[in-house]
């Protein structure tokens, strides 16, 4: 199959890119940086700038850029960064999907569990459950949205809802690891929002399962089936390192820090991939233990 890639040279697009080339699929990488992309992957990769008048033909698309949510304050120049680099590029997508004579099959579109909004009480949130007004569930809302005007083009989509992905190399585990090896980690004020996390081999995987799978569409839930708290979390990482957990950082600092991003630590959801479990999807790491004895 042939595959139009978006943010393909990020934490988890990169992986996915290997994955899909070494099982034998073409990939159309869409970046602004072509040095960047030259440089990090060996297989036959085709570069492009822009949809726009490329005359692409594709068997599905793969959207997975955006700008890191919660690396800086939400002032309103970061909030603007974080709509564009989403939405901006999703809309670009729907406007050579109008144009193309062949229809991809698939359109796989990121997304985030801030979609739900925050649920700092113990509610299990499904694929059907209700948002809460907030700027993280706005942007969500928005770009999946957008992603979701492919369906009557005859574009079967699926609207990836990810939670906290959890890798050696990158991401949110990688920023934890020093403090944590110091002994000056810990929870987040009470510890007891919740923390819905996935390890990276099983996103790649059920991007591919969506992939293969042509009987799922509409939003689907990225995150283990087990989701802890935050006080379990900096446990059990703390445990795993052989370090105490010296350094809980109260709310005020939290607040202090990110402004109003830190109602994504201080809050959080509990979400289950009940859509992927229905269909049959396996997870190699459904619990947390695991998945950090693997990673570390």
């Amino acid at each position: 199959m042939h595959f139009l890639v978006t943010g393909g040279t990020g934490f988890i697009g990169r992986p996915l890119v290997e994955r899909l080339l070494a099982r034998g699929d073409k990939i159309t990488l869409l970046t602004r940086d072509f040095d960047k992309a030259k440089k990090m992957f060996n297989g036959p990769i085709n570069l492009i700038g822009s949809v726009k008048d490329s005359g692409l033909e594709v068997d599905g698309v793969i959207n997975l850029a955006g700008a890191p949510i919660i690396d800086k304050r939400w002032t309103a120049r970061r909030k603007k960064v974080l709509k564009q680099s989403r939405l901006g590029i999703t809309q670009d997508i729907i406007d050579w999907l109008k144009k193309c004579d062949k229809k991809p099959e698939c359109f796989i579109s990121g997304s985030a569990i801030g979609y739900y909004g925050n649920y700092p009480e113990a509610a299990r949130l499904d694929e059907e459950a209700r948002t809460r007004q907030c700027f993280a569930s706005e942007l969500c809302q928005e770009w999946e949205a957008i992603a979701e005007q492919a369906t009557p083009l005859g574009v079967r989509v699926c609207r990836v809802r990810t939670g906290v992905v959890l890798a050696k190399h990158g991401g949110a585990l990688k920023r934890m690891l020093l403090p944590f090896s110091l002994g000056l980690g810990g929870r987040i004020a009470s510890g007891n929002q919740w923390f819905s996390w996935i390890h990276l081999d099983d996103m790649l995987a059920l991007l591919l399962f969506l992939i293969d799978t042509k009987t799922i569409s509409g939003g689907v839930n990225a995150t283990a089936p087990y989701p802890v708290t935050n006080a379990d979390f900096s446990h059990q990482l703390a445990h795993k390192l052989k370090r105490p957990m010296l350094m809980p950082m109260p709310a005020a600092i939290a607040i202090l820090l990110f402004g109003e991003a830190s109602e994504l630590l201080l809050e959080g959801q509990q979400v289950v991939p009940k859509k992927l479990l229905d269909n049959g999807f396996k997870f190699t790491y459904s619990q947390l233990n695991k998945a950090l004895d693997n990673i570390l």
